[in-house]
């Protein structure tokens, strides 16, 4: 699942994919004891004042920073212990649709190390500017 850009409703795609940290998540007392592997995957649809067919300005206060958003999703991970994977998803998502640019944002939240027997489980949600 991934979002498309689209010019002709001057929307561009920020994203951050494959982001690794350790983060106090889930319902179990093994879990509750110890910090695990996450890994995050964030898409922003955000709105570009050049498209279709212009070039914006090559300045850096015109865009959505995916530095601040790895900033945004570290720092939202670790605020202290999350029951569910769905709650620590819903408030990176909320957390970036803060930037008025920000039309919609989708955060991926895996646990690959839960099961030993798969990749990885996780979830997908998906919030956008009302």
């Amino acid at each position: 699942m991934t979002y498309l850009p689209d010019a002709d409703r001057g929307l561009r795609v920020v994203f951050v994919r494959g982001l690794e940290m350790q983060a106090s998540l889930g319902i179990h007392p093994h879990e509750k004891a110890a910090p695990q592997r996450i890994v995050l995957g964030v898409e922003l649809v955000v709105r570009d004042e050049a498209a279709p067919a212009d070039i914006g300005a090559d300045d850096f206060r015109r865009v959505v920073d995916y530095e601040r958003l790895v900033l945004l999703a570290r720092n939202t991970a670790q605020q202290g212990h999350v029951l569910l994977v769905e709650t620590l998803a819903e408030r990176i998502a909320l957390a970036a649709l803060e930037d008025a640019r920000v039309d919609r944002a989708r955060v991926t939240v895996e646990k690959p190390d839960a099961f030993p027997d798969a990749a990885s489980v996780g979830v997908v949600v998906e919030r956008r500017r009302r």
